[in-house]
C-alpha cells in the first residue's frame, strides 16, 4: 500500500467563505499515482470545515444564510467563549455543523463522486492562513 500526504493552505480575506477544492484534491490524487484507495480531506483548524455538496452558487449562499441564522456572529456577548477575548464562538459552532473532513473513494485514479458532488473548504473565521490535509492511501 502507498500513501501521499499534501497540505493546501487557504487565507480567506473575509470572516466567512467557501472554496471549491475538488480540482486541487484531484491533482493530489493524480500525483499520488494511486489507482484504488481512499482520499481523506481534513480541515486542520477548529473554525474551518471540509464538506461535500453541490457546486451551485445559490446553495452556497443558502449555507451562509442558514449558518448565520443558526449561530449569528453578533452580538458577541451571546457566547461564553467570547468572554475569553475571542470573537469567534460562532465559527466553532458553524464548523461543528458543517463537519471536519470527508473521505472519498478513489477508483481508477479518479475521485469517485455521486452526481453533482464536489469538495468544499468552508471558512468561518478567516483572514489568516489555515491548512487542509489531503491524504491518499491505496494501491
Amino acid at each position: 500500500m502507498k500513501s501521499t500526504t499534501e497540505y493546501l493552505t487557504f487565507n480567506i480575506p473575509n470572516r466567512r467563505g467557501f472554496v471549491n477544492i475538488t480540482r486541487q484534491v484531484q491533482q493530489i490524487v493524480d500525483q499520488s499515482k494511486i489507482n484504488e484507495g481512499l482520499c481523506l480531506v481534513n480541515a486542520m483548524h477548529i473554525t474551518a470545515s471540509v464538506f461535500i455538496n453541490d457546486a451551485e452558487s445559490g446553495l452556497l449562499n443558502d449555507f451562509e444564510n442558514w449558518l448565520e441564522n443558526l449561530a449569528p456572529h453578533e452580538p458577541l456577548s451571546n457566547y461564553r467563549h467570547n468572554l475569553t477575548g475571542e470573537d469567534n464562538a460562532d465559527a466553532h459552532l458553524k464548523r461543528s455543523v458543517m463537519g471536519r473532513e470527508v473521505v472519498v473513494a478513489v477508483t481508477g485514479g479518479i475521485l469517485d463522486f455521486g452526481p453533482w458532488e464536489q469538495i468544499f473548504y468552508g471558512e468561518f473565521d478567516g483572514r489568516r492562513n489555515k491548512r487542509v490535509l489531503v491524504k491518499v492511501i491505496g494501491e
